[in-house]
């Protein structure tokens, strides 16, 4: 598995990648910051969320693979959200929204993310 600073990269990339993509208009500069210019918690959330998903791929002995593009996009979110609650005491009301309120950008995004990161440990699962 990549150490720490690999793992919260390949999240932090897949993410700068969707909002380019999928963003309408032009991405806020902290959505497409690099991973250097991220706040401490901010890497610390991408790297724990990194590794809930390759635990739950590996608890599941890759099978998690098989959910839809929204399942997985899901699952990042979920995730997302509890690392907001851990570092930020009083979260505004859009940054802990429940997968339905997301925009249709960010639904992509987050499946997107689940994506790369799959594909990242791919090979240590079988």
């Amino acid at each position: 598995m990549p150490d720490d600073t690999d793992r919260g990269r390949i999240f932090r990339r897949a993410w700068i990648d969707g909002v380019r993509s999928y963003y309408p208009g032009d991405p806020k500069p902290g959505y497409v910051a690099e991973w250097e210019d991220m706040p401490a918690w901010e890497q610390a959330a991408a790297i724990a969320v990194y590794d809930q998903v390759a635990q739950f791929l590996s608890a599941t002995d890759g099978s998690a693979s098989k959910l839809s593009s929204e399942q997985k996009g899901r699952w990042i979110a979920l995730c997302w959200i509890a690392q907001i609650h851990k570092h930020i005491p009083e979260p505004k009301p859009s940054y802990v929204a429940d997968w339905e309120q997301l925009p249709d950008w960010q639904q992509k995004v987050d499946a997107d993310i689940f994506a790369a990161i799959e594909a990242s440990i791919a090979t240590t699962l079988h």
